[in-house]
């Protein structure tokens, strides 16, 4: 097996570790990714060391889960989490085990682990360790449980997410008896923190496979027990078709309250308890798609999106309005703009104050930068300081 130059690198953790007479493997969706020959993320290492073990052999260790078995070693620039062997106790919070038993085998570690194709440990030479035929499971695209589903599911509800979020993203079938485990358990979704339950959905939508996983979603009717669609269970019959994936999870509000605008924006984001950011994605796609079924894509748009929602606005507009609008005419425009900001503009408030000496500053003076904002972005006015001035003196009914 060909390992990139990230495993390379992580190999010297292996290896240090080993010269201490520990054992080391790489482990999870590194492993799951690397064969599956996707880009690889983090990479999480399991060991027979104990965490304070760890602590004495590196130089570099942050303790953020010692309870656990799990640190964090930095090696060249790169942050790595080491968890030592473990067989998990209880999961009273439906998170965290109530207390772990350190172990000596890799094997014993991997039972502990949601799914097959993510219970694999891989060592240094590249050979796999892989007690539950995950390597196989791949080869079959296939979502299956670690031992029984029930169980797995009821230690972390938040695992029935996962589970449709893998399928979203790999584009693989859920096994029927994982599915049967899943909706068995599915009630006690409520119990899990919508905080962690909207990273999840916000990974699902994200899914190069959306279409997939949405199968799934809808055959367990996930919709019953999320924030919002709860009480709004038809939305998702009303979803594009077909759906395309989405990279924030502010452009997935911005398309629900697209469905039915009599749902707020504010209410999507509450239900969901989202952040600040996600909110500002949210109301910007929705300014921009009123905007662009109205108008048509224009300078004034695409100066109002930030960039990192072109590939969002470009989706949610071809899906929603049965469009072929492309992400490089978005970005052809952008790139025409004669400026990027207000702060870009020839002239600021000062100037403006400066023109009309006898009047008290005031919100005349952010409205009347607002209207020189909006021409000079849409070609009517050149950004020049005498083009602008000009302009302002005589028009003195924006001052109103």
């Amino acid at each position: 097996m060909r390992l990139t130059k990230q495993f390379k690198q992580a190999i010297e953790i292996l290896e240090r570790i080993e010269t201490y007479g520990h054992q080391a493997y790489f482990v999870g969706g590194c492993v799951r990714d690397l064969l599956l020959n996707r880009e690889i993320g983090d990479i999480d290492i399991a060991t027979s060391a104990r965490p304070d073990v760890i602590q004495d052999i590196f130089s570099k260790v942050i303790p953020v889960g010692v309870e656990h078995g799990t640190v964090i070693v930095r090696h060249k620039h790169q942050s790595y989490e080491i968890t030592t062997f473990r067989v998990d106790d209880d999961y009273t919070d439906k998170r965290h085990p109530d207390s772990v038993q350190f172990v000596e085998s890799i094997e014993q570690d991997l039972k502990r682990r949601d799914f097959t194709v993510n219970a694999m440990a891989m060592d240094k030479s590249g050979k796999m360790i892989d007690p539950f035929n995950g390597e196989e499971d791949l080869r079959k695209g296939i979502i299956r449980t670690v031992g029984k589903g029930y169980d797995r599911f009821n230690e972390d509800p938040l695992r029935i997410m996962r589970a449709v979020r893998f399928s979203s993203q790999l584009g693989f079938s859920i096994d029927q008896h994982t599915l049967q485990a899943m909706e068995s358990v599915l009630s006690e979704l409520n119990s899990i923190a919508v905080e962690r339950i909207q990273q999840e959905t916000s990974k699902f939508f994200a899914g190069s496979y959306i279409e997939t996983g949405m199968y799934y979603f809808k055959m367990i009717n996930l919709a019953k027990h999320l924030p919002v669609l709860a009480d709004n269970p038809c939305i998702l019959e009303r979803l594009p078709n077909p759906i395309k994936p989405l990279q924030s999870f502010g452009a997935v509000m911005a398309m629900f309250h697209f469905i039915d605008p009599a749902i707020t924006i504010d209410t999507w984001i509450r239900g969901w308890k989202c952040s600040n950011k996600i909110k500002f994605e949210a109301e910007s796609l929705d300014e921009a798609l009123y905007h662009y079924k109205h108008d048509g894509l224009n300078r004034w748009l695409v100066y109002r999106l930030h960039s990192d929602s072109y590939n969002d606005f470009t989706v949610l507009a071809n899906m929603l309005f049965d469009d072929d609008l492309s992400i490089k005419r978005v970005k052809e425009i952008a790139r025409s703009l004669p400026i990027h900001s207000k702060q870009d503009l020839a002239i600021n408030g000062e100037d403006v104050c400066k023109l009309f000496p006898d009047r008290q500053p005031g919100p005349w003076i952010g409205n009347i930068l607002k209207r020189l904002e909006m021409k000079v972005v849409t070609g009517d006015l050149r950004n020049n300081e005498k083009v602008l001035k000009e302009w302002t003196k005589w028009n003195p009914h924006v001052t109103d």
